[in-house]
């Protein structure tokens, strides 16, 4: 019998036209060959997975369509796997459909599509408006196509928009940072997520600052950019609700909410991570290999690290913190059976004492300066 279960899909498009080199997600460039024969074996593994979900637990509350570069696949493709999509789940009114793109990537033609096929959100990685920045960074779209990406978006329907952001990017200064606020804002997207720029083992930024060549804002203009987007954006009607995400109200992320709410939810595709019955999966990364799993019957997913109490208890507290609500009492107390401080009354006195944590009757959070400093926050619990 079918249990209610708020779930969420995600479904990974590893396609790029080209490597940014700070990027250190599963996705490739010069792969397009793949195209068609990965929608295939996704919609296969849709099919299989998405049906199993959907007897258990109903249709999921939302999904994402993340990568990559899901907008980069051509027309044909995307509507074969919302088509999937539609005949595995059906149409759901309240359901938060959204698909990553990037600006240099749409059209009116291939907005229509999504938004007919179901999408009611998109994630456009715009990152800064500076085309000089864009450059540095490996960006194949200009500041007048972010613009573009926007004004199209409007006019294929989409009501619910969402724009990256990243700062500390390198010869970045204060000024262009201010300007990118600026530039951003004025477009009004819904939502906006907003990152310090880190430098990934394994990227391309990572081999040039190991050569000497990567030219970094120096740390006390990286921490007067995060005073300043902390300020800017609230200003302007945006509430931080997650460490790096900001909103209009009411549109916050409710599928990267699920993530640090402990909620289940089904990867499929390339790389994809699943999260489900307590339990961390992860498919093959490579493309070939995850066709091949998919077309001979031989499987794609591998169980992660085994879940033990102690680490499902580290990863509901951490990820909790990362929002504005902070850990909820009751929810800690449901899942483990024991009150929050029977595990972590150390690490919130430590934490209250630093001025990096508050709590209430309802849980506990992090203060401005918790967010700020959040790796100190994280660490303290760790068991």
């Amino acid at each position: 019998m079918m249990r209610k279960q708020q779930w969420g899909l995600y479904i990974h498009i590893p396609f790029c036209r080209q490597k940014c080199f700070y990027c250190d997600f599963p996705s490739f460039a010069g792969r397009e060959r793949y195209e068609a024969d990965y929608t295939d074996a996704l919609c296969r593994e849709l099919a299989v997975q998405g049906v199993l979900c959907r007897e258990k637990w109903g249709s999921p509350r939302t999904i994402y369509m993340g990568g990559g570069t899901p907008s980069l696949l051509p027309t044909g493709l995307l509507e074969k796997i919302l088509q999937a999509i539609a005949d595995v789940f059906g149409d759901a009114a309240d359901r938060e459909f959204t698909v990553e793109c990037n600006p240099g990537t749409v059209d009116a033609a291939k907005l229509r599509v999504l938004r007919a096929g179901g999408v009611n959100r998109l994630s456009f990685g715009v990152q800064t408006f500076d085309d000089t920045l864009l450059k540095k960074i490996g960006r194949i779209h200009t500041g007048a196509q972010a613009r573009e990406a926007m004004a199209l978006a409007r006019a294929a329907g989409f009501h619910n928009v969402s724009m990256d952001l990243i700062y500390g990017l390198p010869g970045e200064s204060l000024a262009e940072l201010e300007r990118d606020l600026e530039a951003m804002v004025a477009l009004e997207p819904e939502h906006i997520s907003i990152y310090g720029l880190q430098l990934e083992e394994g990227t391309a930024f990572a081999k040039m600052q190991e050569m000497g060549r990567l030219a970094l804002p120096d740390e006390e203009t990286v921490e007067r950019m995060y005073d300043t987007m902390t300020a800017f954006l609230p200003a302007h009607g945006y509430a931080r609700y997650e460490i790096s995400n900001f909103a209009k109200p009411g549109f916050e992320s409710r599928h990267n909410l699920s993530y640090w709410q402990d909620v289940p939810y089904l990867g499929v595709g390339a790389a994809a991570h699943s999260y489900l019955e307590g339990q961390r999966y992860e498919n093959v990364q490579e493309i070939p290999a995850y066709i091949e799993g998919i077309r001979t019957g031989k499987g794609v997913r591998r169980q992660e690290e085994a879940m033990t109490r102690e680490i499902a208890m580290e990863e509901f507290a951490f990820l909790a913190l990362r929002t504005a609500c902070g850990i909820d009492r009751a929810r800690f107390e449901r899942r483990f059976g024991v009150p929050l401080e029977a595990v972590y009354a150390g690490a919130i006195a430590k934490l209250k004492r630093q001025g990096l944590l508050e709590a209430d009757e309802a849980g506990v959070h992090l203060t401005p300066l918790g967010m700020k400093y959040g790796n100190m926050a994280f660490e303290e619990f760790l068991l």
